[in-house]
């Protein structure tokens, strides 16, 4: 594989949690989505027996394993940087990663704790997750001069890792070269923009979907340029909002663009992972050298990819794959705003 930057051992490395999931397909008939004023519930008669499908084993998930493979496959050289249990789960997620060519020297066995489980309840094309949260021992210790990357790819991590990242953001202060992509979850929005400010500053870019943009930012639901304007403020040189679909809003100080989702004549059967699909694509064709406007042109494509296929990974694209149907689709573009 060619050099993509000049970083001696990894163009980027992705940290942040990593999981197992394990699909469960609930049935039509019993299972149903109720809305009210209050939002859209899924609803499970209590006491009931559901046969389910099996056609899906447990894998390799999390945002940090998402992106891992999905630049991975896109021609970057991946390191992947997390904390695993020593158990057959954390065992088989090393073995997927490294399947994946993703390079896996950075990851820490914490022996004492358990390796993230989550169950995924898929039906009607979207998703519920039921979390099981680990507690590691995080502490920052760097990189060793060779496993510098050129970019580093923070990903969701537990509440427990405030301090942790408080540690990277004091490593990346001294290494202003690296650059930050940035992709909060649940539990670094629920911390608040306030809290981790110095990982919003120093964000080369910033990915976030929809509704933790508007978690992180308090502007009004649907007010689109409020949000953008607010998700400048906190500092990253570029902010990217995409939605489950596959469509984007982006900012710069060039100016605004947007994406509408990637035309595919077959329906979407599960979302989990296109998001993660499309906010590493993004980070891809940025560490590649393209500006805003083309990079948003990659991602859409390979979250609709995803969410033609049941898991976070298996429709992720290589990159020959990405760059055809792109050739084919010469009218998909950005748009200015």
């Amino acid at each position: 594989m060619g050099f993509v930057t000049g970083a001696q051992n990894f163009d980027v490395v992705s940290l942040g949690d990593v999981v197992t999931d394990e699909f469960i397909h609930l049935p039509d008939g019993r299972v149903r989505v109720r809305v009210d004023e209050e939002g859209r519930w899924l609803e499970i008669p209590l006491g009931t027996k559901l046969v389910v499908g099996d056609d899906s084993s447990p894998s390799a998930g999390g945002s940090a394993a998402n992106a891992a493979v999905a630049m991975s496959r896109l021609g970057l050289r991946v390191g992947l940087a997390s904390y695993l249990a020593h158990d057959q789960i954390g065992l088989d997620i090393l073995a997927a990663m490294r399947g994946e060519g993703v390079g896996t020297d950075l990851v820490h066995v914490d022996s004492p704790s358990h390796t993230v489980r989550n169950f995924v309840l898929s039906f009607g094309g979207e998703r519920t997750i039921l979390v099981r949260h680990a507690e590691f021992n995080y502490h920052w210790t760097g990189f060793r001069n060779h496993e510098v990357p050129a970019w580093l790819y923070v990903n969701s991590l537990g509440p427990d890792a405030l301090t942790y990242q408080d540690e990277i953001a004091d490593w990346l202060d001294t290494h202003p070269n690296v650059r930050l992509a940035f992709q909060p979850g649940t539990f670094q929005v629920d911390a608040g923009a306030k809290r981790l400010c110095r990982m919003y500053q120093r964000a080369e870019v910033l990915l976030c979907s929809r509704a933790a943009a508007e978690a992180i930012t308090g502007a009004p639901s649907g007010d689109v340029n409020q949000t953008l304007d607010a998700l400048r403020k906190l500092g990253p040189r570029n902010v990217v909002v995409f939605n489950e679909t596959g469509g984007a809003i982006a900012a710069n100080e060039a100016g605004r663009l947007s994406i509408e989702e990637f035309s595919d004549p077959h329906p979407a059967l599960d979302t989990t992972g296109a998001g993660d699909a499309f906010a590493a694509t993004m980070v891809v064709a940025l560490i590649r050298g393209m500006p805003l406007r083309d990079a948003l042109r990659w991602s859409p494509v390979n979250a609709a990819a995803v969410s033609r296929q049941f898991g976070t990974q298996n429709g992720l694209l290589r990159l020959e794959d990405l760059v055809t149907r792109l050739d084919a689709a010469q009218e998909f573009v950005a748009r200015n705003e």
